[in-house]
């Protein structure tokens, strides 16, 4: 027992000698991190507002790519119809080709007439002057009604000369006038097309000087959260430090004050098997919890307390749920040293019960606590404590 209690003292010493001496304020301090997180949360914000501008930024590029659509579509119709009112005015050539080729033959025919009338008259008749007359046919046309004298069929000739001259004129007007409104309208179907692609590509312009604005700002923010990470971690290390020295500081003045199984013991009981499984326990101080291990450099709960209970010659499984059948129940006001504590919910899964520590005296126990922690002292009284167990 003495020579447990000696490599105990030992272990607590170096313990105290490797550590730093304790900071009054670790580094960094509590400030520094706050200051760290107020950056991240202010850069956060931009980044929002930024996100916000992007969304908006989106969704006028998604407007104005369909009104662009829109517009597209607008001129493939006036396209289709400009090419149909081509094919509508190479008609109505075709047709006035048609009514000049009919104007051309009845003014022959009117010229023949004429001619014969001439040659039948005297020059003094009313007819050879009207014949004769400047402006030809047309003139002579404009001056129907002085055709009277004529015959009847003299008079349809004349007529159908009329008509088929104002049936020319008419479609030649309708197929210039077809066409050059169409021209327009597919000229501003086009300038049109045009604007709107204009207007979409500034937007996509827009939203991808945003889209960079934002990469940026999202650079920024990961930069600041990476330096708070790095200071909370420093500080919380820094803080770790500070508890495992003060705690081995403490075993160790204990150790100092008349023997450990004294200095810790409850009601000061004489060393027992429990003190022997508490002072291995506590020379396991600092060493890492890592899930299911057992030693001899890293534990999980359960695994310290096992390997601790094996150093007092009692064996027991590497499992909570046997653990706390592995002797009587202990009432929590006639703990010993060695005792050991559990944590969970009581209920007929064994399970339930999730954490297990050991008992060292004055309300404190030795356990691994969690991934990232390490062996440690702490408070018993927890609100999930269900009660204790004494191996045997």
């Amino acid at each position: 027992m003495h020579t447990v209690k000696k490599r105990l003292l030992v272990a607590c010493c170096l313990l105290v000698a490797t550590c730093p001496p304790a900071a009054a304020e670790p580094a960094p301090s509590a400030g520094e991190v706050a200051e760290a997180r107020a950056a991240v949360r202010h850069r956060a914000k931009a980044l929002g507002a930024a996100s916000v501008r992007l969304a908006t930024a989106h969704t006028r590029l998604e407007t104005l790519a369909a009104e662009a659509g829109q517009k597209v579509e607008a001129y493939n119709g006036q396209l289709v119809r400009l090419e149909q009112a081509k094919a509508r005015h190479a008609a109505a050539t075709v047709r006035l080709k048609a009514a000049e080729a009919k104007v051309a033959e009845t003014s022959a025919a009117v010229s023949m007439l004429a001619a014969q009338a001439y040659g039948g008259m005297d020059l003094s008749n009313p007819m050879v002057g009207l014949l004769s007359d400047e402006g030809g046919v047309p003139g002579y046309l404009h001056r129907a009604g002085m055709l009277a004298s004529m015959g009847d069929e003299q008079g349809e000739t004349l007529k159908l000369v009329r008509d088929t001259q104002k049936v020319a004129a008419v479609l030649r007007a309708q197929a210039q006038e077809a066409y050059a409104k169409q021209r327009d309208a597919f000229r501003q179907a086009e300038e049109a097309k045009a604007a709107a692609r204009a207007a979409v590509d500034r937007q996509a312009r827009e939203a991808k000087l945003i889209e960079a604005d934002k990469r940026r700002l999202q650079s920024r923010v990961d930069a600041a959260r990476s330096e708070a990470e790095r200071l909370a971690r420093q500080r919380e290390e820094a803080l770790e430090r500070a508890r495992l020295e003060r705690e081995a500081r403490m075993a160790a003045r204990l150790a100092q004050r008349g023997g450990v199984a004294d200095g810790w013991a409850a009601g000061g009981s004489s060393a027992s098997m429990g003190d022997i499984a508490a002072d291995w326990a506590l020379s396991q101080l600092g060493k890492p919890y890592v899930w299911a291990a057992a030693g001899p450099s890293s534990y999980d709960c359960s695994g310290l307390t096992m390997r601790a209970w094996e150093q007092a010659g009692v064996r027991i499984d590497h499992w909570t749920g046997t653990q706390w059948t592995s002797g009587p129940h202990i009432p929590l006001d006639q703990l010993r040293r060695g005792d050991l504590l559990f944590f969970g919910k009581l209920t007929t899964n064994p399970g339930d019960i999730h954490h297990v520590g050991m008992y060292i005296g004055r309300g404190l126990m030795v356990h691994a606590p969690q991934t990232g922690d390490v062996v440690r002292v702490a408070s018993m009284w927890r609100r999930d404590l269900v009660g204790a167990t004494r191996p045997r």
